[in-house]
């Protein structure tokens, strides 16, 4: 059966949230590529985190097999750009192209429902991998650095000094690559 995009309910939270944490914290054997196990432990999100993202400006976008969410990626408005978040695969079905995919219908769904001029995500410091994945898709690195956010209830650092970095994008190509040669 095709796999099908659909914009999530909040019915789907625990399943929402189950597949984020598998993807982000999961054992020892259901590791993917894009784990973050070894710096931070803990749940990455809840059901109830998952369910306070429902609102008029923010959505999650989940892409169903066989009526199984194996992607996630959420969307929230904030003037004229979008956050990115919660991007998440089901670690078996990694390095098949379905972030990328989920990540390009999030920045369409930006553009068409949100008017976004610009997109931007949070990455650990200590995910160069990861980082590298969203430069390749034309994200760059504004500087901006915070602490991870331990007060917000997404788990303990197991390492010290573990930061969050944000990358941006542009809507529009053009200007895009205008960021990107002022950046030199």
């Amino acid at each position: 059966m095709q796999p099908i995009l659909c914009i999530a309910s909040e019915l789907d939270a625990s399943e929402i949230a189950a597949l984020v944490n598998k993807a982000y914290r999961p054992s020892l054997h259901q590791r993917g590529w894009t784990h973050e196990a070894d710096l931070v432990s803990g749940e990455r999100t809840s059901p109830e985190q998952v369910l306070s993202l429902f609102g008029p400006q923010s959505f999650i976008l989940v892409l169903c097999q066989d009526a199984i969410i194996v992607a996630c990626v959420h969307i929230q408005r904030s003037e004229s750009s979008a956050y990115i978040g919660m991007l998440a695969t089901e670690p078996r079905c990694q390095s098949r192209g379905l972030g990328k995919n989920m990540l390009a219908c999030a920045e369409q769904y930006a553009i068409k429902h949100f008017k976004a001029t610009t997109f931007k995500i949070s990455v650990l410091s200590s995910r160069p991998e990861l980082i590298s994945f969203y430069e390749r898709r034309g994200y760059v690195r504004t500087g901006h650095v915070e602490s991870y956010p331990v007060s917000a209830g997404v788990g303990q650092p197991l390492v010290a000094g573990l930061q969050v970095k944000t990358l941006v994008k542009m809507a529009n190509p053009a200007l895009q690559r205008t960021l990107l040669s002022s950046r030199r």
